[in-house]
């Protein structure tokens, strides 16, 4: 499978701020390709260079095989971009936003018009395609962001935190609409978040980021196979905690329920069953999980992922609050 992206050893600075430092990964043609971390870990930065608002410090990027530097114009055709900051113009209609941007990447006549409609359509808009923006929620906003980032049918779509500050809702028709266009049109996504969720519900392989370096890549199963651990939550009919067999580690929850820290949940189960019934304990409940990924960034940073200062100036000025 070809790589729609490749980045090589980049390195982004603001003087004497190193926001990216000497990433490298591959983002394979069809796939979600998520990049997890907290804000100002350098995701931001990152996916401006690739989308050519900010030139690399060192290193390379190529997108559909075009270098993001010497061949910006021929990678801006191939991409479309979803900015953590709004940028319509909300003095004018859904409608005139999206044409505008059509003529933009070369778009006229009936065929324009009936793409705008497909993807107004697609996220549900078409009814209020003739609406100022200034009176849409912020829900909306959004959606008409992605339909106007799809109006040109990118190869790369690229999506900078796409449902911060949105109501569950609306987050969850986002992450619906990502499934569609990523199923129906084979499309190569890539999607910056800091939310765990987010990463693990939509991404095929995730790199976690963390002070402008990768720290980890993979799927979302390899990189809790990083933390090596499944954790089984008991109750039982009177305190009890011990610590064989397949138990790693055993302590008592304040609530009178017992974690137990095993390799394999599904395979240390009826050996802890087996346990209890000879230590003469009666199971009340019990249930386990995986490691999540905020477990992973614990276990590789020794600290939650947590917002964070941002990583440095944005190239790109938020547009269309004209009152």
């Amino acid at each position: 499978m070809s790589d729609v992206v490749i980045v090589e050893e980049l390195v982004k600075r603001y003087g004497d701020v190193e926001a990216v430092r000497g990433i490298s990964f591959g983002i394979r043609k069809g796939e979600v390709f998520g990049l997890l971390g907290p804000n100002g870990a350098g995701k931001t930065t990152t996916i401006h260079v690739i989308a050519t608002l900010l030139r690399p410090t060192a290193g390379s990027v190529l997108v559909a095989g075009h270098d993001v530097v010497k061949e910006a114009a021929e990678v801006r055709k191939r991409i479309g971009i979803v900015f953590q900051d709004p940028s319509l113009d909300w003095a004018l209609t859904a409608w005139e936003n999206m044409y505008i941007h059509g003529l933009l990447y070369g778009l006229s006549g009936e065929g324009l018009n009936s793409r705008i409609r497909e993807v107004l359509e697609f996220v549900e808009l078409w009814e209020h395609a003739n609406r100022l923006v200034r009176y849409f929620s912020g829900g909306m906003r959004r959606r008409l962001e992605v339909a106007r980032a799809l109006l040109h049918s990118p190869e790369l779509l690229i999506l900078d935190e796409p449902t911060i500050g949105l109501d569950p809702h609306t987050r969850a028709r986002i992450w619906d609409y990502i499934r569609e266009v990523r199923k129906r049109e084979g499309m190569t996504i890539l999607l910056t978040t800091h939310y765990m969720d987010e990463a693990e519900e939509l991404c095929d392989r995730i790199a976690i980021m963390d002070h402008g370096k990768i720290i980890a890549e993979g799927t979302a199963d390899e990189l809790k196979s990083l933390v090596g651990s499944d954790v089984i939550i008991a109750r039982f009919d009177r305190p009890a905690c011990f610590q064989s067999g397949p138990v790693k580690e055993c302590r008592e929850l304040p609530d009178g329920r017992v974690e137990f820290v095993v390799e394999n949940a599904a395979k240390a189960l009826p050996q802890l069953f087996e346990m209890a019934r000879e230590a003469g304990l009666r199971i009340i409940e019990v249930s386990y999980r995986r490691p999540t990924l905020n477990e992973v960034f614990l276990h590789l940073t020794g600290r939650e992922l947590r917002d964070a200062p941002a990583e440095g100036p944005r190239p790109f000025a938020m547009m269309g609050r004209r009152r």
